[in-house]
């Protein structure tokens, strides 16, 4: 049975498509488990993530069939809260490159990611209310987080459906590029994150996720670390040397 994912390694990047043309990307059990699969190599070497979706959709939603067939059990497994919650926390930064629908899960694994990129044909949001059930795999409180209380509630309770535009303006995507540059910016962003140090990076991330309270002390730790690390002393010669010679 083939894999639901399409994979492009790279040495400091993972490019995972998502690969089930025939039902819009729909997520199911087993896209769930190969994206474990995926986590457990980027848990043991870090790497950035790029997410996309193919022939012009991310995903949209998951799929209704199976979800059809969960029952109680099912639900309390977390089946995809778990996946997402794991994507959130992987070492390195995680990019979302969006184009077409991002609805249900779809939206609830890009909501999981560090960055957004989207092109003008996204439209994003958490129709589950429709169905009969809630999105339960992260958008009743990262949707919050990431748009504010209020619109967050009229995607979740009304089902409101946000064009790219509208997740611009409410800072849900960073960028809009059209659909043939969408996977180049997002190997643009990554070529960024490439270029800073990748044990800071890391660190930083973690730092950023940590509760409001572990701080300011998580971050005189994680510095503490940093100032002994060979990266910071090389780095920070470089920079003095270049600014000697200008």
């Amino acid at each position: 049975m083939p894999s639901s994912l399409r994979l492009t390694d790279g040495p400091d990047r993972l490019l995972v498509e998502l690969h089930r043309p025939e039902v819009r990307n729909a997520i199911d059990r087993r896209m769930v488990d190969d994206l474990h699969a995926v986590c457990d190599g980027l848990e043991r070497a870090p790497r950035t993530l790029i997410l996309t979706g193919a022939e012009g959709v991310f995903a949209s939603g998951a799929d209704i069939a199976e979800l059809r067939e969960r029952r109680r059990d099912d639900a309390l497994a977390g089946i995809n809260s778990t996946l997402f919650a794991r994507i959130a926390k992987l070492p390195m930064p995680v990019i979302a490159a969006l184009d077409g629908y991002a609805l249900g899960g779809g939206a609830e694994l890009a909501f999981a990611a560090d960055f957004r990129l989207a092109t003008p044909r996204l439209k994003i949001g958490n129709p589950e209310t429709g169905l009969g059930i809630l999105p339960a795999a992260g958008a009743t409180w990262r949707l919050k987080e990431l748009v504010g209380e209020p619109l967050a509630l009229e995607i979740l309770l009304a089902g409101r459906i946000l064009s790219a535009e509208e997740a611009l303006a409410a800072r849900l995507v960073t960028a809009i590029h059209a659909p043939e540059d969408l996977l180049q910016a997002a190997h643009e962003l990554a070529d960024r994150i490439g270029r800073q140090d990748p044990l800071a990076v890391r660190i930083t991330k973690s730092v950023f996720h940590a509760p409001r309270d572990a701080h300011p002390v998580i971050d005189q730790l994680a510095q503490a670390v940093l100032f002994e690390s060979d990266a910071k002393f090389e780095r920070m010669q470089r920079f003095l040397d270049r600014k000697k010679d200008s």
